[in-house]
Order: C-alpha cells, then sequence, then structure tokens
C-alpha cells in the first residue's frame, strides 16, 4: 500500500547541502562512491557503475512508495557530490522514520559534513514534518557508526539478533537507536556546539 509521501526538499547547511536525489546523480555517485570499505557491513555491495544504478533506482522506487525520501549531499564550497543519505522506513500514521543509508566518499570522512547531515535531517524532521521518533540502525559490528550515533545523541536501546541477512547471506546483527521528540532540543544543541565550536 503507498502511503502519502513526504516532498523532496533542499536542506542547506555551511558545510554541505542536501538535494532530492535524482536518477541522474548516479554516474557521479559512481565516481565517488565505489570504495570497497564504503559497502563491507552493509547489505549488498555496490562495486561497479551499474551497481550503483541499481542502488539508485531502489532508492527511487522507495520513494515512489512514500517509505523513503533520499538525498545526494553536496559539498557547499564546491558544488560536487560527496556522498549520499536518506530517511527511509517512513511511516507518517506514526510519526517515526529512519535515518540511514548515509556514505561519504572517504576525502570527506571527519570533515563535518556528516554531522551537519545528521543535524539537517533531524532538524527538518523533527521541527519541520513533527516526527515524534527519528530511529538510527547500524550492524553490532561496526563500532565506527555506533560511537558517531551515541556522539550525536542517539539512545541505544538493544540489539535485534540474526534481524537482516546480507546478500551475501550473512546474518546481521543490528543495533537500534532513537532520538524522541523530546530528546530534540538537547540534541540540537550538542550538534549545533560541535558544528560551531566557542572560541
Amino acid at each position: 500500500m503507498v502511503q502519502p509521501a513526504l516532498q523532496p526538499v533542499i536542506l542547506v547547511g555551511d558545510i554541505i547541502r542536501l538535494k532530492p536525489l535524482t536518477s541522474d546523480h548516479a554516474g557521479e555517485l559512481a565516481r565517488i562512491g565505489l570504495h570497497p570499505d564504503l559497502w563491507r557491513l552493509q547489505p549488498e555491495p555496490v562495486a561497479t557503475a551499474e551497481d550503483m544504478r541499481r542502488y539508485v533506482d531502489r532508492a527511487l522506487e522507495s520513494q515512489r512508495e512514500g517509505t523513503c525520501l533520499p538525498f545526494v549531499i553536496v559539498l557547499q564550497s564546491t558544488g560536487q557530490i560527496i556522498g549520499s543519505t536518506r530517511y527511509m522506513d517512513i511511516a507518517l500514521a506514526h510519526r517515526r522514520l529512519e535515518i540511514g543509508a548515509t556514505w561519504l566518499t572517504p576525502a570527506s570522512q571527519r570533515s563535518g559534513a556528516n554531522t551537519e547531515a545528521k543535524f539537517l535531517l533531524l532538524q527538518h524532521a523533527f521541527e519541520t514534518i513533527g516526527i515524534m521518533r527519528v530511529v538510527f540502525k547500524t550492524e553490532l559490528s561496526n563500532t565506527q557508526s555506533r560511537q558517531a550515533i551515541l556522539r550525536i545523541g542517539g539512545v541505544e536501546e538493544g540489539v535485534f539478533r540474526k534481524h537482516l541477512i546480507a546478500q551475501s547471506g550473512r546474518a546481521r546483527d543490528m543495533v537500534y537507536f532513537a532520538i524522541l521528540d523530546e530528546d530534540w532540543p538537547k540534541v540540537k544543541a550538542r550538534l549545533q556546539a560541535r558544528l560551531h565550536p566557542a572560541g
């Protein structure tokens, strides 16, 4: 069943802006995103330009179904695409969505781009859409991702053992985190302090 879809939107920060993903972005995403380490813990590898085309097509199909709103991450200073992210598992009837499928080309990691992308997505979710619960999930073995979610204020809620199966057949233990609407003011202040440190 198709649910009402969130409308595509451009979200603008100081470091990056988030633009709605289109099929035209597949080539540029392939140019910057075929690094094996980006996909090592993902459900399926993206190793070729054709893989990336399928990745983009599936995201846009989910958008048409109303369960996903995908973006490209664009560096403000150059206008270059440096990665992708999305709202996913959207359940507007329950005022809930997930932020995930986020990746950045290695040269843009640890640059503040990921922090600002999360800030823009969280701010839009809580302050414009009226979401009550934003979910993050990552594989139990992905220590870097788990630490990053905790740093932005995600609350760990539990491990779902053998919750998903990768394309290779590998069972994936997933850790779930969430930020609730009542958590948002503190999380917002924390993210703003990280993005704009005093002094």
